[in-house]
């Protein structure tokens, strides 16, 4: 009962005004920064241990900011779900060759960093690229969220989405067949396909897969940005010139060339990186947690 009233309450939002949306989420954002004690010590141990340089006053006030930019994409899912696709098309900017996949005569895999507007990422593929999208989620132990996650991210029926704990196949299938491919490469998923490569100078747990899914199935890769833009200016997503250089035949050094790119990206726009994750879960052996 008590996601149903949560995913009524979503579909109601999205009436109101961006504006009048954003300043809500930024409110409760500044609330939720108090209460989510788990969540803030993690974003502020990964702020310590990714951006040293910065005070501890510093670190405290990012990971504010970075809660006001949090809650903002979780309300704002409600106009992803349920706005109709003109105000969708007025409130996302596009920026750069979102077209590349529909002329590519390879498949293209789009690398979209954890940014918090990385569902907007999904709506723009689907409102401007004609191919169908193929991608990867976390099914969610509640049914109901779980198909609300699904629908949401599935309505303007351009995409395909694969739970992660599913066998591969059906997405490799996809994308021989052509689909573009929307991958999330920076989350710590354990051991498994990984290896411990530097993200800002910490060993982290980096999927290989990007890479050698990459060169398996001769890919363009595509780095796209997200971002939120104040008030109720709306998103920008930057669809990036693809990688030249990418995949080689080092999945290793591929791995760093990504962490490192993305290290830039979070260095422009530091409080919409997702810093709630434990990033830094998976430690090697022998080393203590940091957590």
């Amino acid at each position: 009962m008590t996601a149903r009233l949560l995913i009524g309450l979503l579909w109601l939002l999205h009436w109101l005004p961006l504006a009048w949306l954003a300043a809500f989420g930024r409110g409760l954002g500044r609330l939720l920064y108090r209460l989510a004690g788990s969540r803030r010590r993690i974003a502020l141990r990964n702020i310590e241990l990714c951006l040293p340089a910065l005070s501890p006053a510093e670190r405290e006030a990012l990971a504010r900011e970075h809660f006001q930019w949090l809650t903002r994409s979780l309300l704002e899912r409600s106009l992803l779900w349920y706005a109709s696709e003109a105000r969708l098309r007025r409130l996302i900017h596009i920026e750069g060759d979102v077209g590349l996949a529909d002329r590519a005569e390879r498949p293209v895999m789009w690398l979209v960093p954890h940014f918090m507007g990385l569902d907007v990422a999904g709506t723009a593929v689907q409102l401007h690229v004609g191919k169908t999208a193929t991608s990867i989620y976390q099914a969610q132990s509640n049914k109901v969220f779980d198909a609300a996650i699904r629908k949401g991210r599935r309505r303007f029926g351009q995409a395909d989405i694969f739970s992660r704990q599913e066998s591969s196949k059906p997405l490799i299938r996809c994308i021989r067949q052509g689909q573009p491919f929307f991958n999330l490469p920076d989350m710590d998923f354990g051991r498994q396909d990984a290896a411990f490569i530097p993200f800002f100078g910490v060993p982290a747990a980096t999927l290989l897969a990007p890479s050698r899914m990459a060169r398996a199935l001769d890919m363009v890769v595509q780095p796209v940005v997200t971002e939120i833009l104040p008030g109720g200016r709306g998103y920008r997503v930057r669809f990036l010139p693809p990688w030249t250089d990418f995949p080689t035949d080092d999945p290793h050094a591929d791995a760093l060339a990504m962490n490192r790119w993305i290290e830039s990206e979070i260095r422009a726009n530091p409080a919409q990186y997702l810093w709630v994750h434990k990033r830094f879960k998976t430690r090697p052996d022998g080393e203590a947690p940091l957590y």
